[in-house]
């Protein structure tokens, strides 16, 4: 099945039948990714007395199981600004079209003493004056132990905040990362990424321009056979009324 759209002023068509699907799945396992100190997620069968809603112990007809989780540190999640807000605000509400025009890039983090930073200049040089609705940001090395890495007190790589604020300034409305966050570990609550990307100064008193339809996706894999290229992007969430959702984006290839 293919379908035609327009980025940069030209028609191309996608392939709907050869999605690229960069989320990670939530398991129940060692090898779910983690982030922010947690444990690893629960999916556990529901149990009522002697009842247990599992179909392989013999005492229920289905499964039905109970997960916990925490969105922003197990696994692939879309958050809005309502993830550094004094105000309550939904990344269900914040996210109502799901397709976007994207550019895969993928980027090697400049090493700035004890971190690793995704600079600006990185980001203008590899987007080479395109500008899309969505970045997309692969980083280097790209090993396969991203899914399922322990990433808690490790300081991994981040997004230099005039990063951030260059993908804002492009147009930018949707940045995915394959990054438990796009800010430091450690950085004191600055969160200088998420308040340059969604033009926050004043978490309790918001700009008149500040971006609310704008949002962050974090702990995405991109494999290495996918090429760094344009892209047709769906944005899926799960309707949750809260900051982030777990989230499944899939690309498209751009023929």
């Amino acid at each position: 099945m293919f379908a035609s759209i327009k980025y940069d002023g030209k028609t191309f068509q996608v392939d709907l039948s050869k999605p690229i699907d960069i989320s990670i799945p939530l398991t129940h396992t060692d090898d779910n990714p983690i982030a922010w100190y947690l444990d690893k997620p629960e999916i556990t069968p529901v149990r009522m007395v002697d009842w247990i809603g599992k179909v392989s112990e013999g005492k229920s007809s289905t499964n039905f199981n109970n997960i916990f989780f925490n969105p922003h540190g197990h696994g692939t999640h879309t958050e809005c600004l309502g993830h550094i807000t004094g105000d309550f605000y939904s990344v269900n509400q914040a996210l109502k079209t799901f397709f976007f025009t994207a550019e895969l890039i993928s980027v090697k983090p400049y090493e700035q003493g004890e971190d690793h930073v995704i600079t600006n200049i990185q980001m203008r040089a590899a987007l080479e004056g395109k500008t899309p609705e969505a970045v997309v940001i692969r980083t280097l090395p790209n090993e396969t132990a991203k899914k399922s890495r322990k990433y808690s007190n490790t300081n991994p790589p981040y997004l230099d905040h005039a990063a951030a604020a260059f993908l804002r300034e492009l147009g930018v409305k949707h940045l995915l990362i394959d990054l438990p966050s796009v800010d430091r570990e450690h950085d004191e609550g600055k969160l200088l990424a998420h308040k340059a990307f969604w033009k926050v100064t004043d978490v309790n008193n918001l700009n008149d321009d500040t971006r609310h339809d704008a949002t962050i996706t974090e702990l995405i894999y991109v494999p290495d056979h996918v090429e760094d290229g344009s892209y047709l992007l769906n944005l899926q969430i799960a309707s949750f009324e809260n900051d982030a959702s777990p989230s499944k984006p899939i690309l498209y290839a751009i023929l």
